[in-house]
């Protein structure tokens, strides 16, 4: 937990003043590869508590409890039904909550029928809280799913979701393009958020390392705000030193 705090710490220090959960893989098909399944709530409720204890260091700062993708395919392309997604999405957002979360953020999404699912769940047993939602899209501006920017815009609202936007890419470029189509696409009383990786992964020795620098994350930024987007964050390959420079334009 020191280890986790201490990434944490260094995005608010830098200027964040939302930080995200590391419970990415908090849902029980995730944690059965590690042979975690039977410790769903006592994981994620302590990385909320984390992230929490952090946030309470640096005021003005909020968690979003994150919740990623199950692994699972839904129907018809697998066999997962919203009901059975919605129990795995409950279990899990019941844990962010007692660990204190602001909101929940389900993110890196491809699929309209299991963001359905995680967005009942999230309102059935977090229905205090906001929820976040981000599709992540590639080059051809779809998810793995066909699922387009605005689609989703017009998907999630109808849902009631009030803040939806793309997370993860190809870096800045790609999500400018994004950013834009899900901005003509907002419809009244919707809020936008982007997290950007910062460039793209590349084999350095033996380690990957994303080549988007913390100006280009700089003027991604700026970009972002002339937009209109209300949430502005990184993603893959960030580090706090993009988020400083995100911050002090911004």
């Amino acid at each position: 937990p020191d280890r986790v705090a201490s990434v944490l710490d260094g995005y608010a220090a830098a200027g964040a003043n939302v930080l995200t959960t590391n419970t990415f893989g908090g849902t029980r098909p995730r944690l059965v590869m590690h042979n975690l399944e039977d410790r769903v709530f006592e994981l994620n409720k302590a990385g909320a508590e984390v992230a929490r204890k952090v946030a309470d260091r640096h005021p003005g700062c909020f968690v979003m409890g994150d919740v990623g993708p199950s692994g699972e395919l839904m129907e018809p392309m697998g066999t997962m039904t919203v009901e059975e997604a919605k129990e795995l999405f409950a279990e899990q957002i019941k844990a962010l909550v007692a660990g204190g979360v602001d909101a929940i953020l389900i993110e890196t999404m491809s699929d309209l029928s299991e963001v359905e699912a995680a967005v009942l769940a999230a309102k059935e047993v977090a229905s205090d809280l906001p929820i976040i939602v981000t599709f992540s899209f590639d080059t051809n501006l779809r998810t793995m799913m066909g699922v387009k920017p605005a689609m989703a815009v017009k998907a999630l609202a109808a849902q009631g979701v009030r803040i939806i936007g793309a997370n993860c890419g190809r870096g800045v470029d790609e999500m400018r393009q994004i950013a834009k189509e899900l901005s003509e696409a907002r419809e009244a009383g919707t809020y936008l958020i982007t997290q950007s990786n910062a460039g793209l992964p590349k084999l350095v020795g033996d380690a990957f390392m994303y080549d988007g620098t913390p100006e280009e994350m700089a003027k991604y930024a700026v970009d972002m705000k002339a937009l209109g987007i209300n949430v502005v964050g990184s993603c893959c390959g960030s580090t706090p030193a993009h988020t400083a420079a995100m911050r002090a334009v911004l």
